[in-house]
Formats: C-alpha cells, sequence, structure tokens
C-alpha cells in the first residue's frame, strides 16, 4: 500500500440482562413500541436511575477476557446532546474513568498471529429507536417519523479498540474473533439483525513513517461484510485526496450500501462538544479485588484455548477444531458426544457433515435442536455395530433431528436395520447374478470394478440394508466358483 493504514473501532454490545441499566424494565427484544418504557428510561423530572449489577458483571467479565485492567473506582458522567430518540436530552455513559482499559484480543490473519489494543471497555445505557416514515403503511404517516422507546435504558457496553487495525480484512478478523469471544461468555446474542451489537469505524491514512492522519468515522453498517467494504471504499477516497494533494475532513460518514459509497453525514463531534460532566444521580462505582476475583473464576475457556485442547486433547485436525470450537454451544455438544461415545474424529465428521447440514436447512438454533448428545451417540453405535449402514443413518438422522426420536426407535418402525442373514443375502445374490451376466464376464476378464458394481446391484435391492461386507464376501465366493 502507497499509505499507512489505522482504523479503530468502536462496538457497541447490548448486554443480555432482563432489565435496563437504571430501571426494571424489560429488555426484551420485538415487543410493541413503547410499551416496555418508565418514568425513569422515559427520563421524566424527579427520577433517580439505579445501576443494575449484571450489566456491570458482564461488562467486567468481558474486560477480564480482553486482559483489560478492572478500575477500582469508576463514575458514570452525563453526555449531552439532543436526538428524537434521547428522551432525557443526555445519555448516562462514561468519560474519562471508563469502568476498563489497556487490554488486547489476539486476532489470527492467515497464518500469523497479532495483538489488537483495547483502549477501554465501558458501560452506558442506550437511547431509543427512529422509525421513518418510509418504513410506514399507511401513507399520511410516510411524511414523519416515530419513536420507539424500548430500547432507551438498554445496557450498552462500548468496546473501543486502539488503532492498530491495518485493513479490512484485519477489522472483519477482529469482528469476527470478539462477537466468538463474546457469545462464549455469554453476555450478548450479538445479533446484528435486532441491532444487539453495532459498530462505528475511524480510519485514517498517511504516508509511511509519518504520524496518523485526519480520522473520518463511518457509521450505517449493518454486517462485518459491509464494514470490511465500507473501510475499503473509504481507504481508496482518502488515497486519491492524498494523490491530488487536497486535505481530508474530520467527518462523520455514512455507508451507502446500494451505492458502495460514503457520504457526508455531519462534521465530526469533539468530546467537548458533549459537555461530560459527573452524573449527579449516581455514586462512583467501587469494584475491589474480591468483586474482580469472583468473576475471573467464573470466566469460561475461551475459544482460542478450547481449540488448541480439541487439537490436543481429541487428535483433531486444527481445521476441525477451529469449526467445532466456533459457537460455545456446538463445542458443548461435541463433548458431551464424546462422553457417550469416545471415538472424537467420528463425532467430528459426523456434526461437521450431516448435522451442521441440518442445522442450517431448518433455521435452527443448537439449543432448538431435538437430537440430545446421548442420542447422536447411540446413532454411531448403531453404524459401529453394524445394525444400520452410513448410509441408512443419515436418513435415521434426518429423521431423528426432526421428530426427535431415537434412532432405535426409527429403525424398528421402518424396518431399516441391515440384512446379516446369509442366506436372505444368498438369494438376493444369485438373483442380481442372474440379472447381470456382463459384470460376471468382465470378472473373469480380471476387471476389479465388476465386483462393485455387483455389490452395488445387491444395495440397491436392498434399498441399502444389506451389510456391504457380508455381500462382498458372498459375491466373491459365487463368481469363484463359476
Amino acid at each position: 500500500m502507497k499509505y499507512q493504514i489505522n482504523i479503530g473501532l468502536e462496538v457497541h454490545v447490548e448486554l443480555l440482562t432482563e432489565s435496563k441499566l437504571f430501571c426494571g424494565c424489560s429488555t426484551k427484544f420485538g415487543a410493541p413500541p413503547n410499551t416496555q418504557v418508565c418514568p425513569v428510561c422515559l427520563g421524566l423530572p424527579g427520577v433517580l436511575p439505579v445501576i443494575n449489577k449484571k450489566a456491570v458483571d458482564y461488562t467486567i467479565l468481558t474486560a477480564l477476557a480482553l486482559n483489560c485492567k478492572i478500575s477500582r473506582s469508576c463514575r458514570f458522567a452525563r453526555k449531552n446532546y439532543y436526538y428524537p430518540d434521547l428522551p432525557k436530552n443526555y445519555q448516562i455513559s462514561q468519560y474519562d474513568e471508563p469502568l476498563a482499559k489497556d487490554g488486547w484480543l489476539e486476532i489470527e490473519v492467515g497464518d500469523a498471529a497479532k495483538k489488537i489494543g483495547i483502549e477501554r471497555v465501558h458501560l452506558e445505557e442506550d437511547a431509543g429507536k427512529l422509525i421513518h416514515g418510509e418504513e410506514m403503511v399507511n401513507s399520511e404517516d410516510k411524511e414523519v417519523s416515530f419513536v420507539d422507546y424500548n430500547r432507551s435504558g438498554i445496557p450498552l457496553m462500548e468496546i473501543v479498540s486502539c488503532p492498530d487495525i491495518s485493513s479490512p480484512e484485519e477489522a472483519h478478523c477482529y469482528l469476527t474473533t470478539l462477537k466468538r469471544t463474546l457469545q462464549y461468555l455469554r453476555v450478548s446474542d450479538c445479533n446484528m439483525e435486532e441491532g444487539s451489537l453495532r459498530c462505528d469505524v475511524n480510519i485514517s491514512i498517511a504516508p509511511p513513517g509519518e504520524k496518523m492522519g485526519t480520522k473520518t468515522e463511518l457509521k450505517n453498517m449493518n454486517s462485518f461484510k459491509e464494514i470490511r467494504d465500507a473501510l475499503s471504499v473509504e481507504i481508496e477516497r482518502q488515497s486519491h485526496l492524498l494523490d491530488k494533494g487536497e486535505k481530508i475532513s474530520q467527518e462523520t460518514r455514512l455507508w451507502d450500501p446500494k451505492r458502495k459509497k460514503t457520504v457526508p453525514m455531519r462534521s465530526k463531534e469533539e468530546a467537548h462538544d458533549y459537555r461530560y460532566f459527573p452524573e449527579p444521580d449516581l455514586l462512583p462505582l467501587r469494584i475491589d479485588e474480591k468483586w474482580e476475583e469472583e468473576l475471573k473464576m467464573s470466566l469460561p475457556e475461551l475459544p482460542h484455548q478450547r481449540c488448541q485442547r480439541f487439537i490436543n486433547e481429541y487428535r483433531l485436525p486444527p481445521y476441525d477444531a477451529r469449526v467445532l470450537t466456533n459457537s460455545r454451544d456446538l463445542a458443548d455438544y461435541f463433548e458431551e458426544c464424546v462422553e457417550n461415545y469416545p471415538r472424537p474424529k467420528v463425532v467430528s465428521n459426523w456434526m461437521m457433515g450431516e448435522f451442521l447440514r441440518l442445522l442450517k436447512n431448518r433455521g435452527k438454533s443448537i439449543r432448538k435442536v431435538k437430537v440430545s448428545p446421548r442420542k447422536m451417540a447411540d446413532l454411531l453405535k448403531q453404524i459401529e455395530e453394524g445394525i444400520i449402514s452410513g448410509k441408512i443413518a443419515k436418513q435415521v438422522f434426518e429423521k431423528m433431528f426432526d421428530t426427535g426420536k431415537e434412532a432405535r426407535r426409527i429403525i424398528e418402525e421402518e424396518k431399516l436395520g441391515q440384512i446379516a442373514d446369509e442366506a436372505s443375502l444368498k438369494k438376493i445374490v444369485e438373483e442380481v447374478m442372474k440379472e447381470s451376466p456382463e459384470a460376471i464376464q468382465d470378472f473373469k476378464k480380471g476387471k476389479k470394478k465388476a465386483l462393485g458394481f455387483l455389490v452395488g446391484q445387491v444395495m440397491k435391492k436392498t434399498k441399502g440394508r444389506a451389510n456391504p461386507g457380508m455381500a462382498n464376501k458372498l459375491l466373491k465366493e459365487k463368481l469363484e466358483e463359476k
């Protein structure tokens, strides 16, 4: 690249608490507009906020997973600005005393590892949501905008990276790694479609060896792919300006996904524009060593650690380990399966094949799957014991997935067990040989593929239920007699 790139990401994460940050209103997504509000989250005169401890716990837990230093004392501030979806005309946030700072997250770009600095992790309340007229059905509503305050006051954790990211690909990798970490911690569902995870991007470019240039902020991106695309476009735009000797303005820009362009939104605010001052209605937050230690003890095994353990303990290939540890639920399911059927690679093959295929096709989450790990293990035992073939097992598993029935029950009900009775198979073998004289002649001429064809015909006649080993043996015996 002609210019060095500095990218910093501000990730906003809605926390999975049952109630809001400063009141008892529900945080459940999808309720009718303005039904989950009260005087506190609407900012009516005379109300007093009360901090939600679970939100603080989740933020500390995240900060620990990101190798941050936890502040022994921090406080909330009022961030003053007017937006229609902010009923108080200020947001309770944290400014110069964040809950945690000076951490890092390691990402893998290609075969190389890189640490991205975490500047700060802090807690604040979310704003409401504007619903613009074009989204409305009635023609008279199309000229106005509406406000839904249900989201106002939901606990929002902000994770601010250092400007250590040097390409759109690294930004994408950082976000996917961070999202996976947050989901492992179970502090957020990170659902971008529902607004549980949003990201603002700060980017500047400069000639190599020079200090960072003027930064712009990008907003309005609804997926990690869009963030990567917007960054590529913005890098190209800024590079073009510098090539012509023009200056880059410090501003906030919107990403237009249809035109694949960034467009000006407003001049970039500085901290003094928000007139921060300490929140008078909340005492400083004291986090002692005992509180921090208790949360540290509850930290789960994180994705990178679990992936390495799967490689070492279960002797899985790195690719398998990465897929299976991509989500905590998937990794948990795998380990419970292995407890019941201690052949890790066999379990891995089935989970990465049929299991993930059906999850995707049926649009299911692992937690709603009707096949328990014990039932999956029982199916694999049926294959190992020769009761069903691998091909039939796929049919059985699909029925298990849809109905939740045990493998043995489906095999019995639909008579899918392997035909391993020698007398029965002999009759079928004889029928196949009578119907395939050309294949017999080919075998006699030394064409080994002819045997495979005959085995295939036996499997076809038995609808896949014949024991392939026994069919092979019987066919060889009959062919040698001829």
